[in-house]
């Protein structure tokens, strides 16, 4: 059954609003957590929204990891998932992943889901949550650590080039 879209513009408008606000506080006061606490209603409305048994999942897991991601920088929670698994990187969604310091590696599964779920969904409103989730991740993924942002960005420029 789809969802009522009357109000669906104007709230991913203000949500929009939102993440702009707080990309703009989180770089300013280099925060991480600011950028997360502004674009978690972004999170929760994508949540409601999807419909498929498939990007349900993909929605739950992305709210899961993102509260996790929360939990991890409000308690200064570092653990090095590439040595606990022995590996450097990890495919995601299709998507190459660095592993790491746990703080870098959950906002790029963030990235990687928001992909999935900008791919998969049909609505043009989880596509737009999926697109301000996913800008939001690079900018929180900037702040914990901007040398694997630009990795990432090298990473997937390549992955489109070989596409083409």
């Amino acid at each position: 059954m789809a969802k009522p879209t009357a109000f669906a513009t104007p709230i991913c408008i203000g949500l929009t609003v939102l993440a702009l606000i707080g990309a703009a506080l989180s770089i300013w006061r280099i925060s991480p957590l600011t950028m997360m606490f502004f674009v978690l209603p972004a999170v929760g409305y994508e949540v409601y929204r999807v419909e498929g048994a498939g990007t349900k999942a993909a929605a739950w897991g992305l709210l899961a990891v993102y509260v996790a991601e929360i939990i991890c920088l409000i308690f200064h929670v570092n653990f090095n998932i590439a040595s606990w698994l022995e590996l450097e990187e990890t495919t995601i969604s299709g998507i190459l992943v660095p592993l790491g310091d746990i703080t870098i590696v959950m906002p790029i599964i963030v990235a990687a889901l928001s992909i999935a779920l900008f791919v998969k969904t049909w609505g043009i409103y989880t596509k737009w949550l999926a697109v301000i989730i996913f800008l939001s991740s690079l900018v929180v993924i900037y702040l914990v650590d901007p040398n694997i942002l630009q990795e990432i960005l090298k990473s997937g420029a390549k992955d489109a080039i070989n596409r083409l």
